[in-house]
């Protein structure tokens, strides 16, 4: 393996920093917006346009608060769902640390948006845990598209069979498999020695 990609959601970062509950679990309570209106107005109706880059983030969302909560601002919001989504996973972290002095290179590889992929960049720290982020609105395509994992390769730089690829979700792992790369998918308590058990450590 010459290159690890590392799903973000899911198996990277898991909720809320204090307890690990969803995002927007207190969201009504703290921003006086209910989530169901937020998925039915904008993540049902724009998300899927935004998050292969075709739209930004915050001139949508603004035009849907102003609807649904004209009392918030997009801003508001988008720090709130940024700062509630952030809890890393210090194992994995450290077990990625140890693969990158290997000699491995790690990529995140992920489907965000331009600002939340600066921010799991820059804010999160992911920057200085990985080689780089590949994301689907800056390819312009989305997991499991077989055009994200070609898009991916070349990026990357290396040959789909040199390229292993954890992911928590099962038709992400497919296409991954698809497309010739070797994938794991990451459930709790998993481990990179346990996703592939034929993962030279440093020594």
């Amino acid at each position: 393996m010459k290159v690890l990609m590392v799903d973000v959601d899911g198996v990277l970062i898991h909720g809320r920093p204090a307890d690990g509950l969803p995002h927007f679990t207190f969201l009504e309570r703290d921003l006086g917006l209910r989530l169901d209106l937020l998925q039915q107005a904008f993540f049902q109706t724009h998300w899927s346009e935004i998050i292969i880059g075709r739209e930004p983030l915050e001139p949508r969302l603004s035009s849907v608060l102003a609807e649904i909560a004209p009392h918030l601002s997009a801003a508001t919001l988008i720090d709130y769902w940024f700062e509630n989504d952030s809890r890393l996973d210090l194992n994995l972290l450290e077990e990625l640390a140890a693969l990158r002095q290997s000699g491995v290179a790690l990529f995140l590889a992920t489907n965000q948006e331009h600002r939340r992929a600066r921010y799991l960049m820059e804010e999160a720290g992911l920057g200085g845990h990985v080689d780089g982020i590949i994301y689907s609105a800056a390819l312009g395509h989305r997991k499991p598209s077989p055009d994200f994992f070609r898009l991916a390769t070349e990026r990357a730089g290396a040959l789909p069979g040199e390229i292993g690829f954890i992911d928590d979700m099962a038709e992400n792992i497919e296409a991954a498999r698809q497309f010739g790369w070797n994938a794991a998918q990451w459930t709790a308590g998993t481990t990179l020695a346990g996703a592939f058990p034929g993962l030279r450590r440093p020594a």
